[in-house]
C-alpha cells in the first residue's frame, strides 16, 4: 500500500510509507526447517500487511545448512581463511531469502528480495563474527513505495574485504539494527518457543511465560534464545524487542520494563468444516492440515467424493453428505462452494448453529450482507470474508481502518483478475475468445466466464466496497455493468494504436447529498495509470481521501492468494480463541501448551 498527496510531509528517513507501520519480522532456522515452513512464514508476514504494515523479513538459512557449509569449508581444508569460509556460508541466507521471496511472490504479496549489497549493509570486524555498522535507508525504504515487503538474508554484511558474518543468531542482531535504521515500530523474532520463559520449559514445567522483561533479565535466562549482542544493540537504541512463535498474537517484549509474567494462553483445537475442494479448497485444507494442534478438520463437502479419492491421505476425506461436515458441531464452517442455493443456505445455517463463517463467496455477501451480519452478532460469532474482494490485496481491511477516521470520497479498482488476464492477452493481439480460453486453462476463468466478463462479479465486489467504505447498501443489480462481449475489434485495435491500456474498473463515490454512484467500466487508461500497469490476474485499488489517495495491489486470483486470504480469517478467529474474545465449546478441552523447540537452550 502507498499513501501519496499533493503536498506530502517531509519524510523521516526518506520513508514514503506516511501512516504505515514499518514491522521487522525475523524468522530463524528454529522455524524455518524445511521448504514447507516458507508458505507458513509466508502466513505469518501476510497477517502482517493485511493489518496495513510495511515489512522487513529477515531471514536465516534452512535448519541445519549453515553447519553444513561450515563443515564443507572444513573438509576443503580452507577453515583457516575466515574471508573465504564467509563467502561460502553466507549462501545459505541467499538461497533462504529467495525462497521465501517466491513464497511471497506465489501468496499475492508484493515483495522485493534484496542481498546486503543492495542495501549498503555494512559489516565491521572478524570475518566470521563482526558488528553491524551502517545501512543505506533511503535506498531500501524505495522499495517500498512499490512493495509490502522487503526480504533480506540476515547472518551476514558486506566487510571492507567482503562479506562478513555474524557469528551465532546473527540474525537477531540484523533484525534489531534494520529496526534501528529504518525508524520500524517493532523488531519481531519469531522463534520456535511462544516468548521467553523465566526459566528453560523443557527443564522446568512450572516455567512462566513473560510479558515483559528487563534487558539485563533477558539477557541473562534466554541465553541461546536471543542472541546477546542483539539484546545490548536493542537496549543501547532503546529499541523493543518481540519474542513470539508463528501464529500467535502475543509475543514476550524485551525493553526497559521489569519483569512482568503473562497470562495463561491456551485453546482447544478448533474443528474445522471446508465446504468445498476446488483450487482454493484444496489450499486452504493444506494449510489446516499444517497446522494439526491448532485444528481438526472434519470431511471436505465436495459433489463427488470419488473424484478425490488419489488426493485423499491422513487427516484428509471427504463426503457429499452435509449432515458429515457439520458432524460434531464444528467451531468454524470455511464456505469455498461457489455459487448461491446450497452455499446460502449451508452459510446461515452454519452461524444459526453457533458456529464461525469464513467465505470467499463475494455473490453471498453481497446478497446477504445484513442477514449474515445479524446471525452472527446475534450468536455471538465471528463472520469473515475478506477473501470475498481483492484476493491478495487487502482492500477490504485498508477500508476499515480509513473509514473510522478519513473520509473516504471514493474507490476505484480493478477487482476481477481474471478480467486482468484476459485484457493483458488482448493488449498482446489475442482474440477475445482465445484470451477468455487462455483464462479459462490457466484456471482463472470458468468453464461459464459469463460472470466475470459480463462483470457480474465486480458488482458483487463493489456492493461490498460500497458497505465498508460509506456503510451503505446498494444492490449489485442496482449497479450499471458493461460486458467484454460488447468490445469490438475495431475498439480493441484503436485503443491499442493510442497507446491506451483497456481495464474493467469499478468505480464508487459519495456525491454531496449522500447518495452513492457505482459502476463498472471498460475504460481505456493511459499507461501511467496506476491500475494501467496492473498485469495477469493482479488486483488493484485506489481509495480518494480528502487529503491524497491510497493504493492497494495484490493477486486477485488464484489458489494461493484467495488460500492465504480465507486463512488468514481463519488464524484470527483461532487467535481470539486463545485470548478468550469467543467463548469455546464446552465439550473442546485439549491443552495447547507452549511450542518448544531446540533452540531453547
Amino acid at each position: 500500500m502507498k499513501l501519496s498527496s499533493p503536498c506530502p510531509p517531509e519524510p523521516r528517513c526518506g520513508n514514503q510509507l506516511s501512516d504505515h507501520k514499518l514491522s521487522v519480522l525475523k524468522f530463524g532456522s528454529s522455524v524455518l526447517r524445511n521448504t514447507e515452513d516458507y508458505a507458513r512464514a509466508a502466513h505469518e508476514i501476510y497477517r502482517h500487511t493485511r493489518a496495513g504494515e510495511k515489512v522487513v523479513a529477515v531471514v536465516s538459512a534452512l535448519a541445519g545448512e549453515t553447519d553444513a557449509l561450515f563443515n564443507l569449508a572444513e573438509s576443503m581444508g580452507g577453515s583457516k581463511n575466515a574471508g573465504l569460509v564467509a563467502r561460502l556460508v553466507r549462501n545459505g541466507e541467499l538461497k533462504s531469502a529467495a525462497l521465501m521471496g517466491l513464497a511471497l511472490e506465489s501468496a499475492g504479496i508484493p515483495v522485493a528480495v534484496l542481498d546486503p549489497h543492495e542495501m549498503g549493509l555494512k559489516a565491521q570486524g572478524d570475518a566470521l563474527d563482526a558488528n553491524l555498522v551502517g545501512l543505506d535507508a533511503h535506498r531500501v525504504l524505495r522499495h517500498l513505495e512499490t512493495a509490502d515487503v522487503i526480504v533480506a538474508p540476515g547472518f551476514f554484511g558486506e566487510g571492507i574485504d567482503g562479506p562478513a558474518t555474524l557469528g551465532r543468531g546473527g540474525t537477531d542482531l540484523t533484525a534489531v539494527m534494520f529496526a534501528h535504521w529504518l525508524g520500524a515500530s517493532r523488531a519481531r523474532l519469531i522463534k520456535d518457543v511462544d516468548g521467553v520463559y523465566s526459566e528453560d520449559p523443557r527443564i522446568d514445567p512450572d516455567a512462566q511465560r513473560l510479558e515483559c522483561v528487563s534487558y539485563e533479565d533477558a539477557a541473562r535466562i534466554s541465553r541461546g534464545l536471543v542472541q546477546s549482542k542483539a539484546i545490548c544493540a536493542a537496549q543501547e537504541h532503546d529499541l523493543t524487542i518481540e519474542v513470539a512463535a508463528v501464529g500467535k498474537g502475543y509475543a514476550t517484549k524485551i525493553g526497559r520494563e521489569q519483569r512482568r509474567v503473562g497470562l495463561a494462553r491456551s485453546a482447544a483445537p478448533l474443528r474445522v468444516a471446508v465446504l468445498g475442494h476446488g483450487a482454493v479448497g484444496a489450499g486452504v485444507c493444506q494449510h489446516l492440515l499444517a497446522h494439526p494442534n491448532r485444528f481438526i478438520l472434519n470431511p471436505v463437502l465436495v459433489r463427488d467424493p470419488v473424484q478425490h479419492d488419489a488426493e485423499a491421505r491422513s487427516g484428509l476425506t471427504f463426503t457429499h453428505q452435509a449432515e458429515e461436515s457439520f458432524a460434531d458441531d464444528p467451531d468454524i464452517v470455511v464456505e469455498l462452494m461457489g455459487g448461491l442455493n446450497l452455499a446460502r443456505s449451508l452459510s446461515q445455517t452454519a452461524l444459526r448453529n453457533g458456529a464461525h463463517l469464513v467465505t470467499a463467496n463475494k455473490a453471498i455477501m453481497a446478497q446477504d450482507f445484513a442477514l449474515l451480519h445479524e446471525l452472527a452478532s446475534r450468536n455471538k460469532r465471528a463472520l469473515k470474508y475478506t477473501a470475498a474482494v481483492g484476493g491478495g490485496a487487502p482492500i477490504l481491511e485498508t477500508l476499515d481502518r480509513l473509514s473510522a477516521h478519513a473520509g473516504i470520497m471514493a474507490v476505484d479498482g480493478v477487482m476481477n483478475g481474471t478480467c486482468n488476464y484476459i485484457f493483458g492477452q488482448l493488449q498482446r493481439g489475442e482474440r477475445l475468445e482465445d484470451a477468455i480460453k487462455r483464462a479459462q486453462d490457466a484456471g482463472f476463468a470458468e468453464a461459464d466466464p459469463s460472470t466475470d466478463i459480463d462483470g457480474h462479479d465486480a458488482a458483487d465486489k463493489l456492493s461490498i466496497i460500497i458497505r465498508h467504505a460509506f456503510g451503505i447498501a446498494i444492490e449489485p443489480r442496482a449497479i450499471s455493468r458493461q460486458s467484454l462481449n460488447d468490445l469490438s475489434p475495431g475498439r480493441i485495435r484503436a485503443v491499442a494504436e493510442q497507446g491506451l491500456v483497456l481495464k474493467q474498473i469499478g468505480s464508487c463515490s459519495a456525491s454531496r447529498d449522500g447518495s452513492i454512484r457505482a459502476s463498472v467500466e471498460i475504460r481505456a487508461l493511459p499507461v501511467s495509470h496506476r491500475l494501467a500497469s496492473l498485469k495477469e490476474e493482479a488486483n488493484g485499488f485506489i481509495i480518494h481521501l480528502p487529503q491524497g489517495e491510497v493504493s492497494v495491489f495484490g493477486k486477485g486470483a488464484g489458489r494461493w492468494p484467495t488460500a492465504h486470504a480465507v486463512f488468514a480469517d481463519i488464524m484470527d478467529i483461532q487467535r481470539l480463541a486463545v485470548t478468550r474474545s469467543y467463548p469455546q465449546r464446552a465439550n473442546m478441552c485439549i491443552n495447547d501448551g507452549p511450542h518448544v523447540g531446540d533452540r531453547y537452550a
